[in-house]
């Protein structure tokens, strides 16, 4: 008997980092999936499709999830956990988020926990403080609720309903970057300059529910401004940089509405809005100039698990 777990991807659409140091921002899940597989075994192991060494370290926040489980609910951490992702990493679409969430989520199944979303959340934290140091949590509560949701620490999130399918694009730069590295850059900024950083947070705070509410609305024209501008607050507290820059341009000068990098920064992708009628031919103008780029319908469901035998 194993478990399995499916959970997706995601894009902030507006309000990371400043989401950190308690502003409001706004994330929706992503069709791209991993999946964990955990069945019994005499010992611990884990193997990936992405880390051909098993004893690879961004493999060991899995252990720490399994472990931390294990421990709390009085189970046997000897399993044996095989993951596959269809989400590149490094690349802000919440890859290690999606891991840790289908691990916990399948780690519950296989011992019959009868774990909800929110400990599923809990326990999939544990991998995340592991990799990110410092995270604010919207990345496995996005991986693990689906849909879209307003989030921010401390308060429940807030689900969107949407009347109709939305599209996004998303261009991978093929630059990976340390999340938290770029945490602590935000942070240093904030050191710097705290009176104005609280002033940023408080704006990234509204413009997130000015975006929620666009989003719903189906005004994607009016969304794409938004992203504009939250892209220009990321290149001042330094997470953007030339190619990230460079792919939003392209986005506006291929008629978008609007972009802006998703994720840490550093690298990772941009997240673009566009009329229907232009969305093909943007997404091969970025391909064409070796950007790997792609549009996805949302919502995307959250993390699902079951037994097979």
């Amino acid at each position: 008997m194993k478990a399995v777990s499916e959970a997706p991807s995601k894009a902030i659409i507006t309000g990371e980092h400043f989401v950190v140091h308690g502003a409001w921002a706004l994330a929706a899940a992503l069709p791209r999936k991993v999946r964990v597989e955990i069945k019994p075994a005499s010992r611990f192991s884990v193997v990936s499709d992405r880390f051909g060494e098993p004893r690879s370290p961004e493999l060991a926040p899995i252990s720490a999830v399994v472990e931390a489980m294990a421990r709390e609910f009085s189970v046997d951490p000897k399993v044996s956990v095989r993951i596959t992702s269809g989400i590149p990493g490094g690349a802000g679409l919440g890859s290690s988020a999606a891991t840790m969430v289908a691990a916990a989520s399948a780690f519950s199944r296989l011992n019959r926990l009868g774990l909800g979303v929110d400990e599923v959340i809990r326990c999939a934290m544990v991998g995340e403080h592991h990799i990110h140091g410092k995270p604010s949590g919207i990345d496995p509560a996005i991986c693990a609720h689906g849909g879209v949701l307003l989030f921010r620490p401390g308060s429940r999130p807030r689900k969107l309903s949407l009347d109709s399918p939305r599209s996004l694009i998303i261009s991978h730069s093929g630059q990976t970057r340390s999340t938290k590295g770029q945490i602590g850059r935000v942070s240093k900024s904030r050191a710097k300059s705290p009176r104005f950083f609280s002033m940023l947070v408080e704006g990234v705070s509204e413009l997130s529910l000015a975006a929620a509410e666009r989003f719903r609305a189906g005004d994607m024209k009016g969304l794409g401004g938004l992203l504009t501008v939250n892209h220009a607050l990321l290149r001042t507290v330094g997470v953007s940089n030339e190619t990230l820059d460079r792919i939003v341009d392209l986005f506006g000068s291929m008629g978008s509405y609007g972009a802006k990098l998703t994720g840490a920064g550093g690298g990772g992708s941009v997240l673009a809005v566009a009329p229907e009628a232009k969305e093909k031919s943007i997404v091969s103008g970025l391909s064409a100039r070796g950007f790997e780029t792609f549009r996805v319908k949302i919502p995307a469901e959250g993390v699902r698990s079951w037994l097979e035998r």
